[in-house]
């Protein structure tokens, strides 16, 4: 029995000091794989700043075919569930801003090619504020919002 534990923490150790040295000599490399993000758009104080840094422009047309699903009032505002749903072609985008948070935008998503629009999270809320999808279809912004009430703040309220 001992002969076999034995066995297989040589094998162990052969194996994880054959992996030690391919990575020091640079014949296997770790892969970094992180998702690109506008810092610039994250870190914005307001929603023209924020939308301005995302996509260059802050023009955005009101549309009826965004619709947003969020509670009316959210008893916690650290966990708002919030999803977007939209009919319009070719969306390439789907921001979620809050328009009284600290930082409005809560999250950006980008959408493959032939993708559904729809997006679905949990973001963070200071207030009660409108809660602003902004969809990107071709070259125009699209934009909805919804008001949700937030009866205890998540954001160190």
């Amino acid at each position: 029995m001992t002969s076999m534990k034995r066995r297989i923490f040589l094998k162990g150790s052969l194996a994880t000091g054959a992996v030690g040295i391919a990575v020091s000599t640079g014949l296997l490399t770790p892969r970094v794989s992180l998702a690109a993000w506008s810092k610039a758009a994250f870190e914005a104080k307001d929603v023209n700043g924020a939308v301005s840094a995302l996509f260059n422009t802050s023009d955005m047309a009101s549309s009826d075919k965004i619709s947003i699903k969020a509670p009316d009032i959210a008893e916690n505002g650290a966990v708002v569930p919030v999803s977007v749903t939209t009919s319009i072609d070719g969306v390439s985008s789907i921001s979620l801003l809050a328009d009284k948070n600290a930082t409005p935008l809560t999250a950006e998503f980008t959408l493959g090619p032939g993708t559904e629009g729809y997006v679905s999270t949990r973001i963070k809320m200071g207030k009660t504020a409108n809660v602003i999808a902004v969809v990107k279809a071709g070259d125009k912004l699209y934009s909805a919002q919804k008001e949700v009430k937030v009866t205890i703040g998540g954001c160190g309220g």
